[in-house]
């Protein structure tokens, strides 16, 4: 990066101070209107929601709120740089909350990268919000945290996680619809068995999901840095073993490069240019790459077409075929809010996957919608909060 692009987000955010302020929705301009928004009014409420506290959804501003909750572990492509370093990510995060979809979302950086720690806090902050996006806790962590925080009563999701498989589900569906394939013929090698690579292989493989509406791919094959994920290996994590026993039917072994000869997509959740040319070539015909590691994928765009690639995308927005969860989460939490939802099933996310592809007529150099289509949040909101409704999980 330029010294002089460096710059401008630098500026950018120093002349704002950040980019998350609060607003009142009210006026304050007399005695009359403090008297009702503070006290003594405001005394009324509070015992209103005291002898019953569903009423606090409509008294407050929990019904539209969520708290964007991280501990600075797993930052962008940063990786562990702490909660103070994390609040500009997280503000981003608010504001795209906004933008979007009309919530209000509040940035949470914690000190402590202690899960136990994190699963109290968040239980602790529930009450002021109507749903929690976690962000940015770096696996395993992530998913015992998720785990513990799914009977909070209001919606817990890991973004990282689910709102990038659910983005790049739509993508490799809209993908296979270009290039004529048929996805339950796909082979897949995904790179990276963190947050993303593991939620990707579950809603792919579909994993937990109805099977009577999720169709699964083929064949999938995670690789960490190890190489490739098999049922051999002694070195997993639980939820890398959990992977090596609903990927890699065959129980390949070996190495990236092994992994790709005759995939025909690639998903990368993982470092910058691990990808090369050569693996690409001994792919698949017209083989799928998704180069999604930030700031610098696995391989450059343009390099992945020369190799042969047929679709191409990252998780950049100066290419063509950015995919990123930002085209998911606002969506699937405004169902949620919506739905009054108590929880984010599988369900809800798979049918953000489906109406988030089938919001666009997808052509090679544009198989999702822009993140500024206004149908991206309505069609996923809508389709979330039916399904909601339609699983039950919902408050009375």
């Amino acid at each position: 990066m330029s010294v002089e692009i460096r710059k401008m987000p630098l500026e950018f955010h120093r002349q704002h101070a950040g980019k998350v302020a609060i607003a009142s929705k009210v006026p304050l301009k007399d005695r009359s209107d403090l008297s009702k928004a503070y006290t003594p009014g405001v005394a009324e409420v509070s015992k209103e929601i005291f002898a019953d506290k569903k009423k606090v959804y409509e008294y407050t501003m929990k019904a539209n709120s969520v708290a964007v909750v991280t501990d600075g572990s797993a930052v962008l492509g940063l990786g562990n740089i702490g909660p103070e370093a994390a609040l500009p990510v997280m503000e981003g995060k608010a504001i795209l909350f906004k933008e979007f979809a009309d919530i209000d979302a509040f940035p949470i950086c914690l000190n402590t990268q202690d899960e136990n720690k994190i699963i109290e806090t968040v239980k602790n902050i529930a009450p002021a919000f109507g749903g929690i996006n976690l962000e940015d806790i770096s696996a395993p962590r992530c998913f015992y945290v998720e785990e513990q925080l799914q009977d909070l009563g209001i919606p817990v999701m890991h973004d990282d996680q689910h709102g990038t498989a659910i983005v790049v589900a739509a993508a490799l569906m809209n993908a296979a619809k270009v290039l004529g394939k048929n996805i339950e013929e796909l082979r897949v090698v995904i790179n990276g068995a963190g947050a993303a690579g593991t939620a990707i292989a579950k809603i792919l493989s579909c994993l937990g999901y109805d099977r009577k509406v999720c169709n699964p791919v083929k064949e999938i094959i995670i690789c960490d840095s190890a190489g490739i994920i098999h049922k051999g290996r002694t070195d997993m994590n639980k939820y890398k073993a959990e992977l090596g026993r609903i990927t890699n039917r065959q129980n390949r072994t070996g190495t990236l490069a092994d992994a790709l000869e005759g995939a025909d997509a690639f998903i990368g959740v993982s470092k910058g240019n691990l990808l090369k040319k050569e693996m690409i070539q001994n792919m698949a015909g017209n083989p799928i790459v998704f180069a999604m590691a930030n700031p610098v994928p696995e391989i450059m765009p343009a390099e992945a077409a020369e190799a042969g690639a047929a679709i191409v995308g990252s998780g950049r927005s100066d290419f063509p075929n950015q995919i990123n969860n930002s085209l998911g989460f606002p969506g699937v939490f405004r169902g949620a809010l919506d739905a009054k939802a108590t929880r984010i099933n599988n369900e809800m996310k798979l049918a953000a996957a489906y109406a988030l592809s089938g919001t666009i007529k997808p052509t090679k150099d544009e198989i999702l919608p822009s993140m500024f289509d206004k149908n991206v949040v309505k069609n996923v909101s809508a389709a979330v909060a039916k399904a909601a409704i339609e699983t039950g999980v919902v408050r009375e």
